[in-house]
């Protein structure tokens, strides 16, 4: 019931007020009826459906008509029913509300027209001859909430849970009607800045720009530790690398020493030094390079069974790492 009041509030252009703006009221009492719309109240009449008649407009057999305002003076029971707002132009009605008036001394003070989940509603115990802050007793559904000193109680923070049908008591003087009261959900207008809202309220909430943000930042930071770990590995890597090839530098790997050996004849001994008993070095020419060369030279005596061997002076090679 409350669902196809609140699709009803949404989508019609026109709204019944009421002033003074309660539902119940004392017989005798005056209240006035408006259509309201956002543009214009052109076009609007006020309607209503009570025990005595069904469908009747303004001005037909009860209120004053003013515009798309209806006026009664005085109010009796069979006043109690059923009002709305009627375009004949439109093709379409506002919601309705109910109305009761009553001859006890007591009545409870309520809204209207639904409320609007998350705000306070306060409820009022009136009675008709005596001041209206005496302790009341309110009633929720047919059981009681609390007992009020000054005849006013207020519901913080209204949900669906308070929808319901209230009324009052005032000892020694009477109960009020039953009256019920809507809450209506908030709903979400379709504009930029509200679907923003509502993206920061789905994303683990609590979350606001926060939720998102904080997400992007630790992925940015994981990419780089990773980015940096990857360059650490590379330096190291070309690190060790230089390392190894300056290892096998001093290790001689990369030189080759050349040594150049030649048999001299006997002959040619007067060019030599005089100590000649064993094989000796001549000369050996030395390079700072990476490439040494050296020259041996070596010389037989004369009863040295290779010399008849080696007629003309030859010369071997022998390359040395």
């Amino acid at each position: 019931m409350s669902e196809s009041r609140t699709f009803l509030l949404s989508v019609l252009p026109a709204a019944l007020t009421v002033s003074p703006s309660r539902s119940q009221f004392f017989t005798k009492d005056s209240v006035s009826l408006s259509c309201e719309e956002n543009n214009s109240s052109a076009g609007w009449t006020v309607w209503r459906n009570t025990t005595r008649e069904t469908r009747k407009q303004c001005g037909d057999g009860w209120g004053k008509p003013a515009g798309s305002t209806c006026n009664i003076s005085v109010m009796f029971h069979w006043d109690s029913g059923v009002y709305w707002c009627w375009s004949s132009r439109e093709g379409a009605a506002s919601s309705s509300i109910q109305l009761t008036v009553t001859g006890g001394s007591v009545i409870l003070q309520s809204p209207v027209l639904p409320v609007m989940e998350g705000d306070d509603v306060t409820l009022s115990c009136l009675t008709k001859t005596t001041p209206s802050n005496l302790p009341a007793a309110f009633y929720k559904d047919g059981s009681l909430i609390r007992t009020e000193r000054r005849g006013h109680m207020t519901l913080h923070h209204v949900t669906s849970s308070d929808e319901g049908l209230y009324r009052c008591n005032i000892s020694g003087h009477g109960e009020s009607p039953s009256s019920w009261i809507y809450v209506e959900e908030k709903s979400i207008p379709s504009s930029p800045s509200n679907w923003t809202s509502a993206t920061e309220t789905s994303n683990p909430p609590g979350s606001s720009p926060g939720s998102v943000f904080p997400f992007v930042l630790l992925s940015v930071v994981f990419v780089s530790i990773v980015v940096l770990l990857i360059l650490l590995g590379l330096l190291l890597r070309g690190h060790i690398n230089r390392k190894h090839r300056g290892d096998k530098e001093e290790a001689g790997e990369d030189g080759v020493t050349y040594s150049d050996f030649r048999i001299l004849d006997p002959k040619q001994r007067r060019k030599e030094p005089k100590n000649d008993r064993d094989l000796e070095a001549v000369y050996a020419a030395v390079r700072t390079e990476d490439i040494h060369y050296g020259q041996i030279s070596i010389k037989l005596q004369e009863n040295n069974p290779r010399r008849r061997e080696l007629k003309e002076p030859e010369v071997f090679y022998s390359s040395l790492r």
